[in-house]
Formats: C-alpha cells, structure tokens, sequence
C-alpha cells in the first residue's frame, strides 16, 4: 500500500455532504459509471497530498488511502448515511 498520494476531492452535485477522493492521476477511471451517475457532475474542492496521518474532518486519512489504493476511489458519506450502493 501506498502511504502517501497526491489526490484530488470532488464533491456531489446531487447528495449533500458526499465526496469523492480519487488519485490526482488517474481521477475518474477506476469509479464505476453507476456510481458516477449518483454522485452527480464532480465540483473540484481541493488537491492535496494525502499522508497515513494526514488529519482530515470526518474520515480516516488510512481509510482514504486503503480506499485510493484497492479500489482506485474512496466515497466519504454524508454523516448517519449508508453507503451507495452501486
């Protein structure tokens, strides 16, 4: 596992409160299409280099990368959400 990354944060047009972390790279090719059509169009909030201890608000900076290097995204939810399924 990769424990640095320079990713990029986008957040949803149509659910409030949901982001999507995706390696700056590569962005949107790994996130499944039916996930692209419930996230909405992607607004561009920030790059960042994102480090195992990286403080971030409301998710776990490993998580994020566990996320970013399994499965090419990581879906942060809004909070008391379940996630999409998809």
């Amino acid at each position: 596992m990769t424990d640095t990354m320079i990713c990029s944060v986008y957040r949803s047009a149509k659910k409030e409160g949901m982001y999507l972390y995706v390696p700056k790279a590569t962005l949107f090719e790994s996130v499944p299409e039916v996930l692209m059509k419930q996230f909405g169009t992607p607004g561009h909030v920030m790059d960042m280099l994102l480090t195992q201890d990286k403080k971030l608000a409301r998710v776990n900076a490993q998580e994020v990368l566990l996320g970013l290097n399994d499965q090419g995204f990581f879906l942060q939810m809004p909070p008391g959400k379940d996630l999409l399924q998809y």
